[in-house]
C-alpha cells in the first residue's frame, strides 16, 4: 500500500483501472483482500482515475510572458501533483491550476516526480525516504534554480519537503532549497492576497462550509490561511474543525486499526453533522474522504481549493 507510484501506474491503465475500482466494491474480493493484505472489509478504499493529472496537463505550457513577482513569492508554481492528485483525483489538480491561472499565476507540473516518501516514512522504510528525496529533490532544486516556486496540493507532501526531509539530511543543500520554497496552496494564496494581486471579484457565495484543518497542514504553522481565504467570498461562513480525521494514511483502511480510525473520526463527524453546512472538506482529500465515509449519508466531500473555484465561477 506504501508503493503508490506502481500502484497508481497499474490501477490507471485503461480497462484496468474500471476493474480495479469495480473489486474494491466487491464484498467476496474484499474479504480476500482483508486476508491477504489485512485491509478491512468496510474500510473506504481510493478510486483511481483513467485519466491521471499529468495526462491531463501534458503539452500545457505556462501561462503569459511576465510573471508578478508578489513579496516571496515569484508568480510562477511548478505543482508537485502527488500520487493521490494524480492517479486518484486529478480534478483537484485541475481545479488548482484554473485558480492559480486565474490570478495570473504561471503554472506548470514538475518535469517527473515521486511519491515524496511520507507512507514509506510512516512505515520506519528509511532506504525508501532517501530514494525518493534522491529521485525528487534535484528536480525540485533545479525548477527553483530558474524561478520557479514549488506547490503540492496534498498537505503531508508539503510538510515532508519541509520539515521531515531537512531533519532527516540536515547536510543536504539542496533539501533545504526545497525547504524554503515549497508552499501550501492556501498559503500562497494568501501571501499574495498581502501584496494586494489576489483576485477577489468573487461570482458566487459558498454558503457555511464546514472545513476540516488536517493535522499536516496546521503543524506547519502556517496559519490558518484556507479559512481566511474562503472567507473573502461574500456570504460565506467558515466553521473550523481542528481534530484528527482518524485516516492517517493507511490506519484507517487496515484491519487491525480501522476500528480505532473511525472512532478518532466520530467527533470530527459530528461536529459536520452539527454545522449542517451546505459544503465540507479538507485540505487533506483523503481526511475529506474519511469524513465522507463516516457521514455515510450520500454527500461528498469537495477541497477548499475546489471550492475557491466555484466560488470564482471559472
Amino acid at each position: 500500500m506504501a508503493n503508490t507510484d506502481a500502484v497508481g501506474k497499474l490501477s490507471t491503465i485503461p480497462v484496468v483501472v474500471n476493474a480495479v475500482n469495480s473489486a474494491n466494491n466487491v464484498k467476496s474480493l474484499r474479504k480476500l483482500l482483508d486476508k491477504a493484505l489485512g485491509v478491512h472489509p468496510d474500510a473506504k478504499l481510493p478510486v483511481y482515475d483513467g485519466k491521471p493529472l499529468r495526462k491531463r496537463m501534458k503539452g500545457q505550457g505556462d501561462v503569459g510572458q511576465n510573471p508578478q513577482v508578489a513579496g516571496e513569492t515569484t508568480g510562477k508554481v511548478a505543482i508537485f501533483a502527488t500520487c493521490f492528485g494524480n492517479y486518484n483525483e486529478p480534478d483537484l489538480g485541475e481545479d488548482l491550476v484554473q485558480v492559480l491561472r486565474h490570478n495570473q499565476v504561471h503554472v506548470r507540473l514538475v518535469d517527473q516526480e515521486r511519491c515524496c516518501g511520507m507512507p514509506k516514512l510512516e512505515l520506519g522504510d528509511l532506504a525508501g525516504v532517501a530514494a525518493a528525496k534522491e529521485a525528487n529533490v534535484p528536480v525540485l532544486a533545479a525548477l527553483i534554480d530558474q524561478g520557479w516556486d514549488i506547490m503540492a496540493p496534498v498537505p503531508s507532501c508539503v510538510l515532508m519537503f519541509r520539515q521531515e526531509l531537512p531533519l532527516m539530511f540536515p547536510g543536504d543543500e539542496q533539501v533545504k532549497k526545497v525547504a524554503n520554497a515549497i508552499y501550501d496552496p492556501f498559503e500562497y494564496l494568501m501571501l499574495r492576497h498581502k501584496e494586494g494581486v489576489l483576485k477577489t471579484e468573487f461570482k458566487q457565495s459558498l454558503g457555511k462550509v464546514a472545513y476540516h484543518a488536517a493535522c499536516h497542514q496546521r503543524v506547519q504553522m502556517i496559519g490558518q490561511k484556507t479559512k481566511q481565504c474562503l472567507e473573502l467570498v461574500p456570504d460565506t461562513e467558515v466553521h473550523t474543525i481542528e481534530r484528527c480525521s482518524g485516516h492517517d494514511g493507511t490506519y484507517g483502511v487496515k484491519t487491525r486499526s480501522y476500528d480505532a480510525a473511525m472512532k478518532i473520526a466520530k467527533p470530527v463527524v459530528n461536529r459536520v453533522k452539527q454545522a449542517a453546512a451546505d459544503h465540507y472538506g479538507s485540505d487533506c482529500p483523503m481526511a475529506g474522504r474519511f469524513i465522507e465515509h463516516g457521514l455515510a449519508d450520500g454527500s461528498v466531500t469537495e477541497h477548499p481549493i475546489s471550492l475557491l473555484r466555484k466560488a470564482y465561477l471559472i
